[in-house]
């Protein structure tokens, strides 16, 4: 089986891409799709293993890939990293800036550590990252940056400092998008939903119990797929978004928009999900309301 992508199969042939937070859930997808569609994928995590694992899966599917191990909130890691990117690859074409983490707590108990830890794996990891592809390759060879956000329209009750962190990562795709236009460099972010990945997983007691309900509160009445997000990242990287940067595309079904004025009408037939990802499985917090 191969990935079942909407888009043209060597539609990155010859490209090199880094997917921050590869080894697993939308960074895992997301490398292979791009892999599927021919580019070189540099799959970036903390965990050796785990990228590991997912570059031998897609070397078993037909594709190219490689992993290096980085910190990415380590800035002088960050820079030698994207060296020996370029020194091994050449020019980088794409940077899926993925990688993130959170854990699920009031604000009243969230200490300085712990918010200053998750804002500089969601908002200063990434910030690094895009700079050092900008200042080492895009800036000359032009390219396409995708940040990584989350529904935090209406604030983030609960995971306050993810919500800040994302918000700060919206704001800085806009400025990069300004300031970097001039080099041929696009900068968009996704804003996924509630998505039925491997993160979902990690989290435990009140917060895990509240996952399988989630399907309630979106419009279209479901949770969605890796694959429609990872469409979403490979539709900003490809030339039919030439045009488009400084844009945050929601992949939530919905969900982030009305208010409790006008409630969701009762559960009816959910609408039809994209699932493209011949190796994805279901998070083990869903399998239980099955």
């Amino acid at each position: 089986m191969a990935f079942d992508s909407i888009f043209k199969a060597d539609l990155f042939q010859g490209q090199t891409v880094i997917v921050t937070g590869g080894g697993s859930g939308i960074g895992r997808c997301t490398a292979h799709e791009l892999a599927a569609l021919g580019a070189q994928v540099i799959l970036v995590g903390r965990k050796p293993e785990k990228l590991q694992t997912v570059m031998a899966e897609i070397l078993e599917d037909g594709g190219i890939a490689s992993w290096l191990a980085c910190d990415i909130r380590d800035e002088e890691a960050v820079k030698a990293l994207v060296s020996q990117v370029i020194q091994a690859h050449g020019p980088i074409h794409g940077l899926v800036n993925n990688a993130g983490g959170q854990y699920p707590s009031p604000l009243a108990s969230i200490n300085q550590k712990g918010f200053e830890t998750v804002l500089r794996t969601n908002l200063v990891g990434g910030f690094l990252m895009a700079r050092e592809v900008f200042n080492q390759s895009m800036s000359k060879h032009g390219g396409a940056i995708v940040n990584m956000l989350a529904d935090m329209w209406g604030g983030m009750p609960g995971m306050g400092h993810s919500g800040a962190a994302r918000s700060g990562m919206d704001n800085f795709t806009k400025t990069a998008a300004f300031e970097w236009g001039y080099a041929g460099v696009r900068v968009n972010a996704v804003a996924p939903g509630w998505i039925a990945s491997s993160g979902m997983d990690t989290y435990e007691g009140a917060f895990k119990a509240v996952i399988p309900t989630l399907r309630e509160h979106v419009p279209l009445k479901r949770i969605g797929t890796e694959s429609e997000v990872s469409a979403a990242i490979v539709f900003l990287l490809s030339p039919a978004a030439a045009f488009v940067s400084g844009s945050t595309l929601r992949i939530d079904g919905a969900a982030s928009l009305g208010s409790r004025a006008w409630p969701l009408h009762k559960a009816q037939p959910p609408s039809e999900p994209f699932n493209g990802f011949h190796r994805a499985y279901l998070p083990d917090v869903l399998k239980e309301e099955k």
